[in-house]
């Protein structure tokens, strides 16, 4: 272990113990009729439990934390940076959001990509990337489990899942409605109700509808108004029928419609030599000779039966069915011409060749099925076992563009399609060896296959067709996790993990610009967890903090772009990362709540020699050149992984007076996203500097249900980059600008 890792750990586990200590002298100055921090449940555990009894790293954004970080028609990257070791990105609009836990993500933008961190959406798996990206409304909350989660959750888990939960039908009429306009004639309707109809049935009915004008102009065609509009809308319907006293059947139906532009790639916004956004930079324009949509619509069924065998016994089954498809186009190159043109015909900056690409899918079906029993019986064992079915099928079509040609025309066409079938047998078990310690361990087996078949139609730049080609990977892996608690007081306890899970092995082959398919065996991943849940000052204050050390064997990782705009996979013997988290949730007066997160990582890819090509975009490589065959790759071991930033930072504030039957207030909201490398490889361009991003809202909020408010989002107007496309030229892609607005709402 290195003198900077053990110095590390050492003073995170001076700081836990520190947290441990503080409540001696502070529990006498409680005050019986003070305001308490209410509880926090979760279902990290596939039951419902206090979040300081589960020896798991959790992070939960609910309540007006979340309704202030997704104001003003945010999409579900709003998440990056607001929980300890989260980051959210995407090349690819609302779309498809990439996840990062403790540095474990995948840089992949291919539409048949694997992802490490799981989201689930009511009990289901949203495998897919373009399943990730549902809107998120009428939810309890949103559950951030970081570290392996193999053993309930399953495949595709070594960083941690993401876990949203619907409010469900409940017994009284109840629900709300909020309404807000705001700059770019931004406006967002939400709302949900709920209501018994009898005895055995209740309903609930909820919606959203975010819409934004186009307000970037294109100054090569002299459209004004011609990108950064979206229009989105989503609904959910459920039905809870309780035929018997013991049995509930919960069924789930829900869509989305997103109609918006591609993410925009701006020529040469990086100046050569220099990290961050050229002096230059204008949000509000691009140049571009190409075309640029996003098109997307899903559906979905989940269907949930609770059925209570006995006092001791419940028996619980989940069906998912999923569908979706996406077309999405983009001006890749970011601006005008090309440089072949002769002087005057490209711009801005430099252009080698145009760049136009698209890609679909055509069609996508998942179904899963999940059968667990779990066991309580109130003594000190309490048990789950289960199986679960994962069944999925792709077809992805990608198509490349001549920009200069008369009308555009395809000039490049490939079809790729992927079945993937994959069954997981898992049990738990929970032992209280005394009242203050508890043992607990689980196990999964999964046995997955995936059958990929590619082929090119049109081949672009004279490449001509290629004949459709088949591979077929598959893999079976044990997970498996082992956990002690030792509750210290009623409000200290100690919990130590380790825990073992894995990614499938994956498989791509764009073969529009190659004529490779490349495919990378299952990845594993061996983690260590210490931490420390407290509540303190009679539960005025909530206390979190752990360390962590993790070893990826075969991580998987994926050239994305480089020289010719393709994509490989590859593995790395052995990738470490290593830090700690910090959660703190603070009634600092009735009148003040404070929350903070804290995160450090440390990632790095261990092989004595990795190599990755660089950039086809006159970036300045900072790694070793390394020359095979007359062709200079870059040795990358020892990097750090792409999109990993070692600090991430969140902060919130609300003050709070009442005020005419309610009470004003304020909220503020700050996340820090420390110093981010885009690539594989290290270079002076493709990065940007940590910075932060906050929000203010202020308003009233009455004891009758309604309220008013405004709002601001990025309100220093902080303009970064967010990520980059290393082929062509210079360019990149950036966050959100300033925005504004005001809401009106009601609950009931």
């Amino acid at each position: 272990m290195s003198l900077k890792r053990a110095l590390l750990i050492s003073a995170a586990s001076i700081a836990v113990s520190g947290l441990a200590g503080l409540p001696a002298m502070a529990q006498t100055n409680g005050d019986a009729d003070a305001r308490r921090l209410e509880p926090v449940v979760t279902t990290a555990q596939r039951v419902e439990q206090d979040a300081q009894d589960v020896p798991v790293s959790i992070t939960t954004v609910s309540g007006e934390k979340l309704d202030n970080i997704k104001a003003g028609g945010a999409d579900i990257r709003f998440l990056s940076a607001r929980a300890p070791s989260v980051i959210a990105e995407s090349s690819f609009g609302r779309a498809f959001p990439r996840f990062y836990i403790r540095g474990i993500g995948n840089t992949d933008f291919d539409l048949n990509s694997s992802q490490p961190v799981s989201l689930v959406y009511d009990d289901v798996p949203y495998e897919n990337p373009i399943l990730k990206g549902f809107p998120v409304f009428d939810v309890e909350g949103i559950e951030v489990l970081r570290g392996p989660q193999g053993t309930l959750f399953g495949r595709n888990t070594p960083g941690g899942i993401i876990k949203f939960d619907s409010v469900k039908p409940g017994d009284d009429l109840n629900g709300y409605a909020r309404a807000s306009v705001g700059s770019y004639a931004t406006t967002e309707v939400e709302g949900a109700v709920g209501f018994r109809v009898n005895d055995n049935l209740a309903l609930r009915f909820s919606g959203l509808v975010q819409q934004r004008d186009d307000f970037v102009d294109n100054r090569f065609t002299g459209e004004e108004n011609a990108f950064e509009g979206f229009e989105e809308t989503a609904a959910r319907v459920q039905a809870l029928w309780s035929p018997v006293a013991s049995t509930d059947i919960l069924l789930n139906v829900h869509g989305r419609n997103n109609d918006s532009d591609a993410r925009l790639f701006r020529a040469n916004i990086i100046d050569q030599g220099s990290r961050g956004l050229s002096d230059d930079f204008d949000f509000d324009t691009v140049f571009f000779d190409g075309q640029n949509e996003l098109k997307q619509e899903s559906f979905g069924v989940t269907l949930r039966v609770d059925h209570e065998i006995d006092d001791s016994v419940d028996l619980t089954y989940v069906y998912g069915y999923e569908t979706a498809d996406v077309f999405s186009r983009g001006d890749i190159d970011g601006g005008f011409g090309a440089a072949f043109l002769g002087a005057g015909n490209f711009g801005p900056g430099f252009i080698p060749f145009p760049s136009e690409s698209a890609g679909g899918v055509d069609d996508l079906t998942q179904m899963t099925h999940e059968l667990r029993v779990a066991y309580d019986n109130g003594g000190p064992i309490r048990a789950q076992a289960g199986f679960f079915i994962f069944d999925e099928r792709v077809n992805i079509s990608s198509f490349s563009f001549d920009t200069l040609g008369p009308g555009q025309p395809v000039n490049g066409a490939a079809l790729r399609n992927q079945d993937t079938d994959s069954t997981g047998i898992f049990a738990s078990v929970a032992y209280d060896v005394s009242e203050q310690l508890t043992l607990a361990g689980g196990v999964r087996f999964t046995d997955e296959e995936k059958e990929f078949t590619a082929g090119r139609s049109i081949g672009p730049f004279g490449s001509g067709a290629l004949a459709p080609r088949s591979v077929t990977v598959g893999d079976d892996q044990i997970s498996w996790d082992v956990s002690a608690t030792y509750q210290y007081s009623e409000d200290i306890s100690y919990y130590a993990k380790i825990a073992r899970g894995f990614r499938g092995p994956s498989v791509q082959g764009r073969l529009v610009f190659g004529n490779t398919i490349s495919d990378a065996d299952s990845e594993t991943v061996l983690s260590y967890e210490a931490g420390v849940k407290s509540e303190l000052y009679d539960n005025r204050i909530r206390a979190n903090a752990n360390v962590f050390l993790y070893t990826l064997e075969d991580q998987q990782l994926t050239i994305v772009g480089g020289l010719d705009n393709t994509v490989a996979l590859f593995n790395a013997d052995e990738s470490q990362g290593y830090g700690f988290e910090a959660d703190v949730e603070a009634l600092v007066t009735d009148n003040l709540v404070v929350t903070g997160g804290l995160s450090y990582n440390n990632t790095e890819i261990k092989d004595d020699v990795l190599l990755s090509p660089g950039c086809g975009a006159g970036c300045t490589v900072l790694d070793p050149e390394v020359v095979v065959d007359g062709q200079t790759f870059f040795n990358i071991s020892g990097n750090s992984f792409p999109n990993a930033p070692e600090w991430i930072a969140n902060v919130t504030a609300r003050y709070g007076i009442p005020y005419q039957g309610g009470e004003l207030y304020v909220f503020t909201d700050w996340a820090y996203k420390g110093d981010t490398n885009f690539f594989l490889y290290e270079s002076v361009e493709f990065a940007e500097d940590g910075y932060w991003l906050g929000g203010l809202r202020a308003g009233w909020e009455g004891d009758n249900g309604v309220a008013l408010s405004a709002f601001v989002r990025n309100l220093t107007d902080e303009l970064v980059l967010e990520g980059a496309i290393d082929f062509n030229n210079l360019t990149g892609f950036v966050n959100e600008p300033r925005t504004w607005g005001i809401e009106l709402g009601y609950k009931f």
